[in-house]
């Protein structure tokens, strides 16, 4: 009987812990939401052809070479960096709240974006960028 009721309670404690776990990992994703769009950078080459030149197609180092940051809305503290794929697209998740996303190249010879701007994630949704950047190239 002793061995029972020990088996019966630790059953109980193994439950409730999962129980626990559980209702903690859905309020933490849920606290999460996901920035996504793509990023366009050009023109890469003087003059642009139709059909684009793949020579002319931005490349990882072109998307290296103009990085796009995530920082607080204060612009103090940077949360991470946007990592596009080939194509330009992007996907990010991050905490609930409002961020700056901004664009960090200085240099003078960057002909224009539309960043810095602030964006809003909301829990457990997508919000959609579209970054251009203009490199100036003509």
């Amino acid at each position: 009987m002793k061995k029972l009721a020990i088996t019966e309670i630790l059953s109980a404690l193994f439950l409730s812990g999962i129980i626990l776990t559980a209702g903690c990992e859905s309020k933490r994703s849920l606290s999460q939401g996901f920035l996504q769009g793509t990023i366009s950078i050009g023109p890469i080459c003087p003059v642009e052809t139709i059909p684009p030149d793949p020579a002319c197609q931005p490349t990882a180092e072109t998307y290296k070479a103009y990085p796009v940051s995530v920082y607080t809305t204060d612009g103090k503290n940077k949360i991470t960096q946007l990592n596009p794929s080939l194509d330009g697209s992007f996907k990010s998740e991050l905490p609930s709240g409002r961020y700056l996303i901004v664009l960090e190249k200085k240099s003078g010879n960057v002909g224009g974006s539309n960043l810095p701007v602030e964006v809003t994630i909301t829990s457990n949704d997508n919000t959609f960028l579209s970054i251009n950047i203009d490199t100036g190239i003509r």
